[in-house]
Order: structure tokens, then C-alpha cells, then sequence
């Protein structure tokens, strides 16, 4: 398959059935499954990892912030509660749909963020801070370095990626997985390897300022906030 499929495959998945299952992952139902309940806990633990760190700079009202692939709103709604400007973004029009109709329930003032559909590479502007959270998993390196290289190009100060490392142990679990598909698996799921991220973010003109990890049963991540030079 072609990258251009990738793209297509992560819309319609997260436009059908996707949409239902991580609406259930992200959300606070019990109708999930161990693994489920697994990934909503490590997905959390990813944005309280980000916001922590955003919050310990102690200017989040200050700053504008995109929110690339902002899925159901679980980091775009406590940005915009904490006072930040956000512009999130999904490629997924049910993801979006969500988002906003989350934001109002939880919100008192929606005036400081905005939901649009549309993807990475359409989205244009400049922000203090761009941040993207479990997109990058969805896309071979060729692809990911792309978005990246776009996504670094719209920050004025600060890119905050997460994504699945790639390390021996999680390429071997990955390769098990294979042999179960069924209804409930998600998109082709693409790893990453630490270092060269980095280089992609030191070739666009940031350092690394902070680095984070999360490590569950059935949820794998790593964090890199990067700052521009």
C-alpha cells in the first residue's frame, strides 16, 4: 500500500467503526475490555505527562496552541479549561463532532478553541506550541518524517510529539498480534525509532528540552517535547 492509503485507511477507520471503539477508550463508560481499559490509562497517562509539563511553565493562558489530531478532545478541552488558545484538528468528522460537543459540556466559555476536520499537512498558521499526540502511530517513517517536518514548520516555539517506540520487545509483540486479527483491531499500527525522531526535530532547528515515557500492558509510548533553537 501506498502512504496516500495509509491516509485513507486512518479516515475511514476512525469514521466507522474506529470512531465507536475509542470514543468508548477515551470516554469514562465501563462498556471496554481489559485492553480497552488498558489503552484509556495509558492514553491518560500521556496527557497528564503533557499537561504537567505545559502547567509547569506557568503561562498556558498566554499561549496559542495547535492541537494536531486532537481525537475526542482529551488533551484540546483541559488546554482550553486551563486558559490556553487552541486550534484542534482531526482527520476524522465524527472524531471533530465529538470533540466540540464535549468541549461544550465541559466548558463554560468554548471562545478559546476551535475543532476543525482536516489533516496534518493541510494545517497552516503559526503557534506558539504545536502538539501531537498518537497520530504518528498510524504512519510509516517516510510519512511520519513528513508530518513532522510540516508540523515543526507551524511552531514558533515548541513541538510536543508522542509516539510507539520501537524496541525489539514491542516489534515481537506486534508480530504475535498479527496472528489474532479480528473486528477490534485498529489501523496498522507503526513504530518509531526514538533517534530518529530526533534527528527530524534537530534537522527542523529544535533540541530536545523534556522526554517522557508511558508503559502499560497493552499501551507503549514515548514523549519528546522539542524546542525551537
Amino acid at each position: 500500500m501506498t502512504n496516500v492509503n495509509d491516509k485513507a485507511i486512518v479516515k475511514d477507520y476512525f469514521n466507522a467503526v474506529g470512531f465507536d471503539r475509542w470514543r468508548r477508550i477515551y470516554g469514562e463508560t465501563e462498556e471496554v475490555n481489559k485492553v480497552q481499559k488498558d489503552i484509556r490509562l495509558g492514553h491518560q497517562q500521556t496527557i497528564d505527562t503533557v499537561m504537567a509539563w505545559l502547567q509547569a511553565d506557568g503561562n498556558l493562558a498566554q499561549i496559542s496552541i495547535c492541537d494536531a489530531g486532537c481525537g475526542v478532545g482529551s488533551l484540546s478541552i483541559p488546554l482550553a479549561k486551563a486558559g490556553a488558545q487552541v486550534s484542534a484538528s482531526d482527520i476524522s468528522e465524527k472524531m471533530v463532532a465529538e470533540a466540540a460537543k464535549q468541549a461544550k459540556l465541559v466548558l463554560r466559555n468554548t471562545d478559546n478553541v476551535s475543532f476543525a476536520v482536516q489533516d496534518l499537512e493541510s494545517l497552516s498558521g503559526k503557534y506558539h506550541t504545536v502538539i501531537c499526540l498518537d497520530v504518528l502511530i498510524h504512519y510509516p517513517a517516510e510519512e511520519a518524517a513528513k508530518m513532522i517536518s510540516h508540523l515543526a514548520s507551524l511552531a514558533d516555539s515548541r513541538l510536543i510529539l508522542s509516539f510507539a517506540p520501537k524496541t525489539w520487545f514491542l516489534v515481537i509483540l506486534k508480530k504475535i498480534g498479527e496472528f489474532f486479527p479480528g473486528p477490534s483491531k485498529t489501523t496498522r499500527a507503526y513504530q518509531h525509532k526514538e533517534a530518529e525522531i530526533i534527528r527530524i526535530l534537530l534537522d527542523n532547528g529544535f533540541h530536545i528540552e523534556r522526554k517522557g515515557t508511558t508503559s502499560t500492558s497493552f499501551y507503549f509510548s514515548d514523549i519528546l517535547e522539542a524546542v525551537r533553537d
